[in-house]
């Protein structure tokens, strides 16, 4: 049941400092991942195995988090994202400082790259239970928010680091997650009242035997992938299609640097290009909850794989600074859509017990399409240069839309939630 909102806590304002400071760190991670690796002197093709490595542990430690939160008991969302943004806090500090050694950039460099894309969904999932608690959060604003902590971050450190170097980056990110802690640590949820307690025994006491069977049985967790597969089948397929359309998007951001030199662009316009895209997200997200009640979330997910197809084709085409520009801007209705209409998508056709899973599978597909990324797009920049990489890119949406298209045509469970 829900229960009682409690409007003076600003549940929306501190869940979007969450995310922003998230995406801060997020940006300096992964926006100027190549920048770092190169500057340290990895090529590209050992920045692609390093994004791969870290994204194949992120899939497998996903869902076995999720199924631990999904379980009754002690390890909440909360404190399972407090306890990795310290981690990643301690570990950004290490690598700014850590000077020789490629070995020991690799390996802190790809545990952060992992835990970021682990908690990810964690974050996603703890809106819909503060939300079922009765905290009244606008979800597409405090994610569009998020974008703007990106589009704020990512300028301010690409000057820096032409300035003081790289290892500014990672500074900031430990300045930002250290902000993104504080609020995390006093995000709780309400306690609830005397009143509200009763009113939930009564309600468990007025519903039969019988119907609580029932009850417990519809909310069966399913926490063997085979089972969760063979319940969910369409969900699976959506999941694939998520993989190819975010080879592509892992593509464009972990090696956009390489992709707009040859167009005249330096590392600034990194910074610059990564912020539009960033900026452009908010209106898209914001109002994305009075958009859902218009337009289903399932053609909201569809329209976005369109985009992402434009973007990328967009930039093949550029031979300047503008095509950038317009492949950049496309953002506003591919990924600003995709994030709040997946998230949505995830929690409508999951039973209740597989909820947080299902955002972590969704994140799992996500780190999937950089983990092939990584491990073919570096290869080919080093062999073929970046014009192929951006073919490869819009074969992968082109695949990934008709996938998506067919894969939501019909939700696989009636829901009557609302947002």
């Amino acid at each position: 049941m829900k229960h009682k909102a409690e409007n003076g806590k600003f549940w929306t304002a501190r869940y979007a400092v969450i995310n922003a400071t998230y995406f801060m760190g997020f940006c300096g991670v992964h926006a100027y991942a190549s920048i770092f690796m190169l500057e340290r002197g990895f090529t590209n093709s050992q920045i692609g195995m390093l994004i791969a490595f870290a994204n194949i542990f992120s899939v497998f430690i996903q869902p076995v988090i999720a199924g631990l939160i999904d379980k009754p008991g002690k390890l909440t969302n909360r404190r399972t994202a407090s306890l990795c943004t310290a981690i990643v806090l301690v570990l950004s500090l290490a690598l700014a400082f850590v000077r020789e050694g490629k070995a020991a950039v690799f390996l802190i460099f790809m545990l952060i790259y992992m835990i970021q894309m682990a908690y990810q969904p964690i974050i996603i999932a703890m809106n819909f239970e503060y939300a079922e608690k009765g905290c009244s959060i606008n979800f597409g604003l405090a994610r569009g928010i998020g974008s703007m902590g990106f589009a704020i971050y990512s300028p301010i450190i690409g000057n820096l680091l032409e300035k003081y170097g790289v290892s500014v980056i990672h500074i900031g990110d430990a300045l930002a997650l250290a902000v993104g802690l504080l609020f995390l640590l006093t995000f709780r949820l309400p306690e609830r009242d005397s009143s509200s307690v009763m009113e939930e025994k009564a309600e468990k006491a007025a519903l039969g035997e019988e119907a609580k069977k029932d009850s417990e049985e519809v909310f069966l967790a399913h926490n063997n992938f085979f089972d969760f597969v063979k319940y969910y089948p369409m969900f699976i397929l959506f999941l694939a299609a998520t993989i190819f359309v975010f080879f592509t998007h892992n593509m464009l951001n972990d090696y956009l640097i390489q992709i707009i030199r040859p167009l005249g662009c330096t590392e600034k316009h990194v910074g610059y290009a990564t912020a539009l895209a960033a900026v452009v997200e908010l209106p898209t997200m914001a109002f994305f909850a009075k958009m859902v009640k218009k337009v289903s979330c399932e053609k909201l997910l569809f329209l976005s794989t369109v985009f992402f197809t434009v973007k990328v084709t967009v930039l093949l085409l550029a031979n300047g600074i503008v095509g950038v520009i317009i492949s950049q801007f496309c953002q506003i209705a591919a990924y600003a859509l995709f994030i709040p209409a997946a998230a949505y998508y995830a929690n409508i056709v999951m039973e209740k017990a597989d909820q947080v899973k299902g955002q972590a599978y969704v994140n799992c597909a996500i780190t999937m399409g950089g983990m092939f990324s990584g491990l073919v797009c570096g290869r080919i920049l080093d062999t073929s240069g970046p014009k192929m990489i951006l073919v490869w890119g819009v074969a992968a949406c082109v695949i990934g839309a008709a996938m998506t298209a067919f894969a939501v045509r019909k939700r696989e469970i009636s829901s009557s939630k609302n947002f």
